[in-house]
């Protein structure tokens, strides 16, 4: 669900759930599906525990919003996020959104502003609520956004054995190409990425250990994978099918 720099995002982040260790994994990501118009982040900055956050958000130009906690045990910064997120939704200015949170109170959000047709990108710990991951368009657990370029060492791969064994995911690949197969089975690999995005927006190859969706289908050996040139041989395109259709 790649999109181009043109389209505008608002990039709204929860200090009380998400780590500074994540931004510049998180920034890097974001960059693949549009441009941060509009970058803040949420929490009472008269707290010592978020003081850890100050050099990140001066790197990477993140406008922090100060929110007080009024009562205690009450979380004030998840309303002071949503307000701010339809307004800025009413504006008319944005393309998607992207929420930063591991606190399922933003469910109904992700829900309502995809409601108005633009997209949602969702960022959370694997510890995340389903519902709220299930209500974006996607969602990327931000412990692969930890495990950068720089650190491959930290991303441990699925064995095949292990993958054949979670059957969610290999009945998800199946599903996706036989949606986007040819007679013979084959489906290109861009249309099955989509589709298999539709089903899970919690999906993302890294999860496995894994950078690219095609590795982690060729690492199943459940699935052929094989390139095909175009016509007049200047474009190729990555095509899978399923091994039982051989």
């Amino acid at each position: 669900m790649e999109s181009d720099s043109a389209n505008r995002l608002a990039v709204l982040i929860d200090a009380d759930n998400a780590q500074p260790t994540i931004v510049e994994g998180l920034m890097t990501e974001i960059a693949k599906y549009g441009t941060a118009s509009v970058k803040r982040i949420y929490g009472d900055w008269t707290q010592p525990s978020l003081g850890g956050w100050k050099k990140s958000l001066l790197e990477h130009s993140i406008l922090p919003m100060q929110q007080f906690g009024y009562t205690k045990g009450k979380n004030a910064t998840d309303s002071a996020m949503i307000i701010d997120a339809m307004d800025l939704l009413y504006s008319g200015n944005f393309d998607g959104f992207c929420i930063v949170s591991s606190d399922s109170d933003f469910t109904r959000l992700a829900a309502r502003i995809r409601e108005s047709g633009l997209t949602v990108y969702g960022f959370g710990e694997r510890k995340t609520p389903a519902p709220f991951a299930s209500a974006c368009d996607k969602f990327i657990y931000t412990e692969v956004l930890r495990a950068g370029e720089d650190e491959p060492e930290k991303i441990t791969k699925f064995s095949a054995s292990k993958l054949k064994q979670d059957t969610k995911l290999i009945n998800i690949i199946r599903n996706a190409i036989d949606a986007s197969s040819d007679d013979d089975g084959w489906a290109q690999l861009g249309p099955v990425g989509s589709n298999i995005a539709k089903q899970s927006p919690q999906f993302d190859p890294r999860n496995y250990g894994y950078r690219k969706l095609r590795d982690l289908i060729v690492a199943t050996k459940l699935f052929e994978v094989q390139e095909k040139r175009s016509a007049d041989g200047q474009s190729k395109r990555l095509q899978v099918r399923d091994m039982r259709r051989k």
